[in-house]
């Protein structure tokens, strides 16, 4: 008899419309209440270390994120209506653009 596993995979949320005044720590508070969190992060600026308005959060079970964006998602966090979504892989570009040499042959 073959037993089965269920499968538990990590589930990274977009969170934006952030408040400048909410940091890692707050981000983490607001969802953890929902699950498991392995990681909240608010993205800053690299030259003025200010926020950037939206943030990730990644939760250990899939189940628990999509709790988290039914609850959350237009909810007021530090006096601002976030958005909350599931995050999209970043598209890579192919890479070096080149090639149009412009002009005509003839």
């Amino acid at each position: 008899m073959l037993t089965e596993k269920k499968r538990v995979m990590s589930k990274k949320l977009f969170v934006g419309s952030l408040s400048w005044d909410t940091n890692d720590e707050g981000l983490r508070n607001a969802f953890g209440v929902h699950g498991e969190i392995s990681e909240a992060v608010v993205i800053t600026d690299r030259d003025t270390g200010r926020s950037r308005g939206f943030g990730f959060v990644t939760f250990d079970d899939d189940e628990a994120a999509d709790k988290a964006v039914a609850a959350l998602n237009g909810t007021e966090l530090d006096g601002r209506t976030i958005r909350v979504d599931v995050a999209q892989a970043k598209q890579r570009s192919g890479g070096g653009g080149g090639g149009g040499y412009g002009g005509s042959r003839w």
